[in-house]
This record gives structure tokens, sequence and C-alpha cells, in this order.
């Protein structure tokens, strides 16, 4: 079928305003993740763009266009450091786009937009596929469909209200064709873009080290770390440690992460009967290469994850979009069955000249025992004998972090204990290291899953016992033992500080909120969750084993729904009018073409009548009747309603 471009004909005014409408959806969801100033720009491109439909404004001189195209690419560049990036590539269209709107006069520069909004609708699917954003994004697309209808239909007027529902109707004879597609193409492993694993990201995470307010900034978000799905019941909140990244070097205020530390993964051994906990995590995009599991996750079930020392596990790349993944955990094991010359050197060291005050402690300790028992009793007995406070908002420390959080201030977060419990450990003789991640998590009734947010996020530690392997210890529960059942919120001591979350709901709005979640986790796990692994093991159900056998299948199925598309498109008959009489002679054509009867193009009502009346002697003087009612309905100065009224019960009540 060739496409004839539209002719430069002046555009109707109440198409151009439509399409600045639709625009402006488009370009909202955009916003957002744009630089300040080509928000700004898309907003007086497209006032300048109104109120010159209006008539009150001339559109720019081609020369002032021209500069400013210059401009915006320099904006971009200076912006983003590059012009062909996904972020700085879509400013870039987005910045053509407003500039397109200083050139729309004529119809064929509304065409070029509308198909610009088509990319840009596209594009904001590469940051965001959520349920709420599909809806909007479809609005959106149902406008632009509006308003290309309307710039290449000349007669009659367009009318933008009048297309909306063709057009819906288009994009529903859409659905069956992007099903097949969605559900047959074949999905890759990647994605054919790249990106740059330096780039800047905005979205937050535990990190690749700790120091101190490092975990406390991040515990004050709100937003979805992970979704958890358990086999059975969830283990109580006590337990529900979701191991990260473990940190084994420390340069006297920074934690950082050893990979030659261990040749090799560190052993895991159950315990006698202990039983295995099967999780499905949904782990939100996180920038890192973490996955996180249940206290020691055992298998990760990914073929592109691998198990580092300190049994950690990570993706071999970074976690930039939603990942779901199968974890097989144990919560009653011995972790590690020795440690090697350089493992306990490392997690005994400590730099020279630092924390003088908690070494003199330590040496008191050590006076009395030099068992690691002993001396791990010790160290408990301190952080629960003393009047330590559990905040968000501690005491800036200066000089010595670990001396003036336990002798000094008494107040801090998660990593203040967890490093300072480590720095006594170590000065006492007994390996110690930290391990971040995330404790506790919300349970969702409506969904039977557990939300798991950046405010859960948690440091701990473990240390060495010859008889023992390495032992979970957490200080910060012997400070503050409402840590483990109320979790953040209910075990700070400023309240201030807690979350905006808890601070402002009320029982409706959370139960809406648990529901509203529960859907998007249904949405993350039936269609986000449609990765290759899923698509092979459904196709398997359906007897295609190859990709050459999907392919083929998807071949059959687009011709099937092509030509039943097809069919139905034909067999409904001319478009509706909106026209009530119109619509009722139709009614009336569609009965008379079911028993042979077809409108012949061109053919008037009253010759139709007359050969209906001829084909079918006993119906002459009804149809002739209705054709009648028709005509004096459609072509009397002022139409009857009556008359109408009659003409749709003569045909409704027609019997052939």
């Amino acid at each position: 079928m060739t496409v004839r471009p539209p002719p430069a004909t002046p555009l109707p005014r109440q198409v151009q305003a439509w399409l600045l409408g639709t625009l402006a959806l488009v370009l909202a969801a955009h916003a957002p993740h744009l630089p300040w100033w080509i928000t700004l720009g898309g907003l007086a491109g497209g006032a300048w763009c109104w109120f010159a439909n209006r008539r009150w404004l001339r559109l720019p001189p081609r020369s002032l266009s021209f500069a400013l195209t210059l401009t915006a690419v320099g904006g971009v560049y200076l912006s983003y450091g590059e012009l062909l990036g996904q972020e700085a590539g879509t400013a870039m269209l987005i910045a053509m786009t407003v500039l397109k709107l200083l050139e729309l006069r004529h119809r064929r520069d509304a065409v070029l937009l509308v198909g610009l909004g088509f990319f840009l609708v596209a594009t904001q699917f590469l940051r965001s596929q959520e349920l709420l954003m599909l809806f909007y994004l479809g609005l959106c697309t149902l406008g632009l469909i509006v308003c290309l209808m309307g710039v290449t239909r000349e007669s009659p007027p367009p009318r933008p209200l009048t297309h909306l529902r063709q057009a819906g109707v288009i994009m529903l004879q859409a659905l069956p064709v992007m099903a097949l597609l969605f559900f047959l193409f074949p999905r890759l492993d990647s994605p054919l873009w790249s990106m740059p694993d330096d780039g800047p990201a905005a979205i937050t995470g535990l990190s690749d080290h700790m120091e101190p307010g490092s975990i406390g900034n991040l515990a004050r978000s709100d937003a979805v770390a992970m979704r958890v799905e358990m086999a059975g019941t969830p283990p109580p909140g006590e337990q529900r440690y979701w191991r990260g990244p473990v940190f084994e070097a420390y340069d006297g205020r920074r934690w950082r992460g050893d990979r030659d530390l261990h040749p090799a993964p560190e052993p895991v051994s159950p315990a006698p009967g202990a039983e295995s906990r099967r999780q499905t995590i949904t782990l939100e995009a996180h920038d890192r290469k973490w996955l996180l599991g249940l206290d020691v996750p055992m298998d990760m079930g990914m073929d592109n994850a691998r198990l580092l020392g300190a049994r950690q596990w990570e993706l071999d790349r970074r976690v930039r979009s939603r990942l779901r993944y199968q974890v097989e955990s144990t919560l009653d094991y011995r972790l590690g069955d020795r440690l090697t010359r350089a493992q306990r050197s490392a997690n005994l060291h400590l730099p020279e000249g630092v924390h003088p005050r908690a070494r003199a402690m330590v040496e008191q300790w050590r006076e009395l025992s030099e068992e690691p028992g002993d001396l791990l009793d010790q160290a408990i007995d301190h952080f629960r004998g003393q009047d330590f406070g559990y905040t968000l908002s501690p005491p800036v420390m200066h000089t010595d972090m670990v001396d003036e959080f336990l002798f000094e201030h008494r107040q801090g977060f998660c990593e203040h204990y967890a490093g300072a419990f480590a720095v006594m450990m170590r000065a006492a003789g007994v390996p110690a290291r930290v391990v971040t991640g995330y404790l506790g998590g919300e349970m969702n009734r409506v969904g039977d899953y557990l939300i798991v947010r950046q405010s859960d996020a948690h440091a701990w530690n473990e240390v060495w016992l010859e008889d023992q392997g390495w032992v979970r210890v957490d200080p910060t529960a012997l400070a503050a033992p409402d840590r483990l059942d109320s979790g953040l919120d209910g075990s700070v001591s400023d309240p201030e500080t807690m979350t905006r979350r808890r601070q402002a709901e009320s029982s409706w709005l959370r139960a809406l909120q648990m529901r509203w979640d529960a859907v998007n986790m249904t949405w993350h796990r039936w269609m986000l969750g449609y990765d290759p692994d899923t698509q092979k093991q459904w196709l398997k159900r359906l007897g295609l084993i190859s990709w050459q056998h999907a392919v083929f299948a998807l071949g059959i199925a687009m011709v099937l729904v092509s030509v039943l598309l097809a069919w139905i498109t034909i067999s409904g008959g001319a478009p509706r009018s909106a026209d009530p009489a119109a619509r009722a002679w139709q009614r009336l054509a569609g009965k008379l073409a079911g028993h042979g009867l077809p409108p012949m193009t061109g053919e008037t009502p009253s010759a139709y009548a007359r050969r209906t009346a001829h084909a079918r002697p006993e119906l002459a003087d009804e149809i002739t009747r209705i054709a009648r009612l028709y005509q004096q309905y459609r072509y009397e100065p002022a139409p009857d309603a009556e008359t109408l009224r009659e003409l749709q019960r003569r045909i409704r009540q027609l019997r052939l």
C-alpha cells in the first residue's frame, strides 16, 4: 500500500489544539528525567505555538529556529557529555520535538510531530514498565492516533472526539498481534543496546563500602528494595536477615570488600535436619551486582549468578532493571571450616594509631581472659550495659568515629554499632567482619509476600569462633532490641526522623497501598517476569522445542489473526455514522445484504429501494415506506423526531 504524504495545507485549529495537548501529556512523562531548561523550553514552545494558533503571535523565522537548534544541541552535550546515549538521545529527541512545534504550519508538519510522539512514548518504556505508566502511555498513544486521524482526513472536517472511538477500536484490534509478539517472539538475554557501567545512576541501594552515614541515609528512603514470595510461613522478624555485601578490609573509617581474600567460596554445612527455605525474589534495580537472599543463600538458580568468597552472590552485570530469581537458603548452619593465614590476618587488621580508647578497654578484658568466647561476652555486655541510643541522626564525629561513638555520644545507627563491634573484636584478637543487607520486611497480606524497603537496610557482624565457624552477632539488637521485632520505625529514639511512610499514613490508605502493590506484584510476576528462561519453558509445554518452531508458529498465528481481523472489518460493513437515520439505514442494508441484496456503490436510497422491491415483491410496500421515511428525515429543513422513531421501528420490525 502506497501512503501519500499529506498536502501542504493549513492545519485545522481544533486538530492543532488536540495535538498540542497530547504532546504535552507525552512530554510530561519525561519531565522528571530532563534538565530544567528542556522542560522550560517545552512549555515556552508549546505556549508560542498555541498563541500562534490563535493568531496572537507569529511563528519564529527560520533563522531563529536554526539558532535555537544549535543551542539545543550544545545544551544537550553540556548536560550529558554525549549526544547518542539513552538519556542524551531521548533529551535530544524531545528538544527537536519542541523546536518542531515552532514550525507547525501545515498538515505534514503535524504528521511528523505525531511520529515523534510515538517515538517518545516508546523511549519512556526504557525507563519504566510499571502498570500505572503503561496505562498512562496507552492514553498518550490513543491521543496520538486521534491526532493522526484528524490530520490526514480532510473531508468530513476533522472531529477529534468523533475519532476517539475509532482510535480505541484500532488499539483493541492491535492487542491480539501484540500478545502474539509478546509470548512467541524470541526474547533476548540482554537488550540490543548497552549502557556504560560508569554512568551516573539515579537509583539507590547498598553500596560497595560502609562508613558513618552510608546506611543511615539509605534508611530514610521508603523505596522498595525487593519483594519476596516464600514457600510456607515466613520466619519471624528477628530471623529475616537478607545477606548482601560483606566487608573485611578496614582503613580506620571505611569498610570495603576484598575479592582477593577468598580463593574459593566459604563452605556451608547445614545442621542435621535443617529446613531449607525457598524464596522467589523480585529485586529492584540498584545499579550494583549484589544479589540478596535470606540469611545464607545456598543456590540462586541462575546461570549468570556467581558465588564469591564470604558467601555473597552477585550477577555478571549491574542490576539496572527489575530482576526476578529463585533462592534456596538455610537458617541453621555452620559457615566456614577454617581460616587461612591471609584471611585471619585481614579480619584482625586494624590501622596503627586509631581507636586508642577502644583498644585500651579491650586490653583490660584480655587481662581477665584470652578466650574468644569470653571476650565476645564482654563486648555483648558492654553494649547491653551502657546507655546507647539508636538514631538516624547521630552527632557528627570529627576525629575518631569508634571512640567518640563508644565513650562520648553513644548515639548512632547500625553502621556505627557494626563498625565499632568489629573493631573491638579485632582488638581482642577475634577475627571479625561486617555484613550489610536488610533486616525484616513488611508482610503484604493481600498478595502474601514480604516487602523489603530501603528503610530496612542494616549492618551486622560475623565473628570467627574455632568450634563454630562464622557466627552472626547483631550489636544493634543489643542496644535496641525493638529493631528486630518492630523494624526501624519502632526502634529509633528520635521519632522526627521516622520515614514519611509511617508518619503520614492511615489504616484505609495503608490498605489501599497494599492492594495496589499486590496488583503491581502480579504485573511484575506474569508480565515483566516473562524472561527468556520462562519463555523457553512455556514454549516447551506447547511442543515448540526450538526458536525455529516458535518463529514458524508466530508466522502462522499472525496470518490467522490478520485474516480474522480482515474478515471482521469487511463483514462489519461501512463505518458507523454519527447520523441516527444513516445508522438505521445501514442496519437495513445489513439485513438485506444477508439475503443477497447488498447496496451497490453510488446507489441512492430510492434506487436501492426500487431494486429491492423488484427482487422481493412481498416486501415492496414496506421497503418503499421505509425509503420515504428516510428521505423525509434526511432532507427536510426541520427533521421530525417522530419520523426518526417511526423509521427505526419499521427497520427493527422488518422480517425477511
